[in-house]
């Protein structure tokens, strides 16, 4: 370990120590089945890319509850919102030396784990955002001696894949074509594959730390942002943006990961247990993404005069043809090991389309049958 990670380290067990003094909703405790007659109780401390209220705050609150009733108390999770850990890298440093347990990493972290910027391409997903969360966590994906190997090299343990809801351009004019973004500046994370997408629709993308982003689109230092519904609006962004456009090119993906060397020192009842836990959240979680991005948006629409612009069939289909090359710079990127994963997971969308398309006409001849008989 070097010394910025030791540093790190100190001050995350430091935080960790009066997380429950600070702010008393940061941290679930063991829940009803209290304390164990030991008094031992482990501590999980699990870094959050976003703040209270949102997605991946609700997902690790449940988690926290789940973990403690399976344990009967012996473990407590504490949750650290975003800002309380540092910036986003910081959660991901804290991570792989061990400081914390548990965190999320999405776009940024494509930083720390090339492979993951796979997330970030476009038009790769299905329409269908609960489809999605099913593919994204099958074994034959999620389990894939690639993916895992990816983070554990980086001293990190993918648990689960968590979509957050369908990625919404902001801007303060209306986008239908390729032609209308040229020349925005549009906030993109420090993201190579991102960068490349919105240069090949013509914007002009710009990294920038997701705590200084209100004030960067406010003082018109950007033009545009890229955010699920819900982060527009527990963040404010909409304020200063009037329009909100609805390209259905991809959801905002974050990976719940572990610290490698934490996770394989777990029993192996401890392990099982998480993936019990992971898998009963996959539906659990999409119901709540649906939920809030859906509230969010009435309050959106609600208290501004924003416009909602949803792109045709048409319209989607010229950008998609435009972030059809980035797939191969992602490969150049990160090599075989990304090229398999994108082979992967194009196949198990392929099969779930064409799964789907068979029980549409399956339930289409039913009532055919019916009559007949």
């Amino acid at each position: 370990m070097n010394w910025r990670n030791g540093v790190i380290g100190c001050a995350a067990f430091l935080l960790a120590a009066c997380g429950t003094e600070q702010d008393e909703e940061t941290t679930v405790a063991a829940g009803a089945a209290g304390q164990p007659e030991t008094g031992q109780v482990e501590i999980w401390r699990f870094g959050l890319e976003e703040i209270q209220g949102s997605v991946q705050y609700e997902y690790a609150r449940r988690f926290a509850d789940l973990v403690a009733q399976k344990t009967e108390g012996e473990v407590e999770v504490r949750l650290f919102p975003y800002g309380q850990l540092g910036g986003l890298t910081d959660i991901y440093d804290q991570a792989q030396s061990g400081a914390i347990e548990l965190a999320f990493g999405s776009g940024f972290l494509g930083g720390t784990v090339p492979e993951s910027q796979l997330f970030s391409l476009n038009f790769v997903l299905t329409d269908d955002e609960e489809l999605n969360a099913r593919i994204l966590n099958d074994e034959d994906f999620r389990k894939h001696s690639d993916l895992i190997g990816a983070f554990t090299e980086r001293d990190l343990y993918p648990l689960a894949i968590v979509p957050e809801g369908w990625q919404v351009w902001s801007a303060n004019r209306e986008i239908r074509t390729p032609e209308d973004f040229r020349g925005l500046a549009i906030r993109t994370m420090d993201n190579r594959l991102l960068r490349e997408t919105y240069a090949a629709y013509g914007a002009d993308p710009t990294t920038m730390e997701y705590g200084e982003l209100y004030s960067g689109l406010q003082l018109g230092q950007l033009d545009g942002n890229i955010q699920p519904v819900f982060a527009h609006q527990e963040m404010d962004f909409y304020q200063v943006q009037s329009h909100l456009i609805f390209a259905n090119q991809a959801q905002f993906i974050a990976t719940f990961m572990a610290n490698n060397d934490w996770y394989e020192n777990l029993s192996g009842d401890r392990q099982d247990m998480l993936e019990e836990i992971v898998q009963e959240l996959v539906p659990y979680i999409h119901d709540v993404q649906t939920r809030l991005n859906a509230e969010r948006l009435e309050t959106i629409t609600e208290n501004s005069d924003i416009q909602l612009v949803y792109l045709t069939a048409e319209e989607r289909e010229a950008f998609r043809e435009l972030s059809l090359p980035v797939r191969d710079v992602f490969v150049e990127m990160v090599g075989s090991r990304g090229e398999t994963l994108l082979e992967v997971l194009l196949e198990k969308v392929e099969e779930a389309q064409q799964e789907r398309g068979q029980q549409a006409d399956t339930a289409e001849d039913e009532p055919q049958a019916a009559d007949a008989a």
